[in-house]
């Protein structure tokens, strides 16, 4: 009899092995641990046993039945992590697709590309330049003396005593006007640095698109007319803007442009854009161009300012923190 319980018990674990699927381990189940099962069918079977062999039938039995169940679950639960897997890896062709997240360009590089674009159509080539400038390109060449303000080296990222990052993007006309003779009519886009406090509407790292114009009989009115032409395609025809005079080291007569903005409560406000005048005869003298016979004009926008403008946000910052939620909106 206790030879039945081990034949019962080998059986059981060899068929064990040669199952693979989840129905064939639910009919193993039936066949031997159900409650008419083979190994459960041992342990009712003991109490047939002659009194001296009931104690090594019932440690058989239990014996058996704690292998074959063992053996079972570990079996069910390699079926079980199998199918999982499948599951997972499993690709319903059927279903909608994912749509996949695809980048976009960054709103200020979409704001410099309008403007080139505008100005492309106005007839103006592109002209890049170094981030890290020298003194004579940054200062000297555009007119700025060694006691102008400007010069400060609090007011600077300076790298070495005559090498600093640009302050404006001015440097890049002083370039064009050294290796090439008028006419010249170029926009010039770039960052520039200075190490303002950051806040609401100022950053120490931003972005600067001029313009120059350089030939014979060039005029205020060719400026005004091209400032004008460009704040209406950019900013709409209803867009107000004018004149201030100012002054810049650079540019002589020299004016500010404003534009004319209105907040949520209706109270209309003048707003600075960027700055521009004619070429100051000393520019000229510097890059060896003949003040004489040309004359010319540069105007400069900042490019934070006018994307500002034309999408209504209100903080500089929001430019630069890279939050998705901000940036998905252009």
């Amino acid at each position: 009899m206790l030879e039945q319980f081990e034949q019962i018990g080998s059986e059981a674990l060899e068929t064990l092995k040669k199952i693979t699927d989840p129905k064939g381990l639910e009919e193993f189940r039936i066949k031997y641990l159900g409650r008419k099962g083979q190994v459960i069918q041992m342990l009712s079977r003991i109490g047939s046993f002659p009194k001296e062999q009931k104690p090594a039938a019932g440690q058989l039995a239990n014996k058996i039945k704690k292998q074959v169940t063992e053996a079972f679950e570990q079996l069910k639960a390699s079926l079980a992590e199998s199918k999982q897997s499948e599951t997972k890896n499993f690709i319903d062709v059927t279903l909608p697709g994912i749509k996949p997240d695809i980048g976009k360009t960054h709103v200020i590089t979409q704001t410099i590309n309008e403007l080139l674009e505008i100005f492309g159509r106005m007839g103006f080539a592109v002209a890049y330049g170094p981030e890290v400038e020298d003194e004579w390109h940054n200062f000297i060449a555009l007119n700025i003396g060694p006691e102008h303000p400007a010069r400060d080296p609090l007011d600077n990222f300076y790298i070495e005593d005559s090498t600093l990052l640009r302050t404006q993007t001015s440097t890049i006309q002083i370039r064009i006007m050294e290796h090439n003779e008028p006419p010249i009519r170029v926009v010039a886009p770039g960052r520039v640095y200075r190490p303002d406090t950051v806040d609401a509407t100022h950053m120490f790292m931003f972005h600067q698109l001029e313009a120059l114009v350089v030939d014979a009989g060039v005029s205020m009115v060719d400026m005004k007319t091209t400032i004008d032409q460009f704040i209406h395609t950019f900013l709409g025809r209803d867009a107000k803007w004018r004149f201030r005079p100012s002054f810049f080291p650079f540019t002589e007569p020299s004016a500010e442009i404003d534009l004319l903005l209105t907040d949520k409560n209706g109270n209309e406000n003048w707003v600075e854009m960027g700055g521009c005048g004619m070429v100051d005869p000393n520019v000229f003298d510097a890059v060896g161009i003949d003040s004489e016979k040309y004359t010319g004009w540069a105007f400069g926008f900042g490019v934070e300012r006018l994307a500002m403008r034309k999408y209504g946000i209100t903080d500089i910052r929001l430019l630069f923190e890279n939050d998705l939620r901000f940036l998905q909106q252009f």
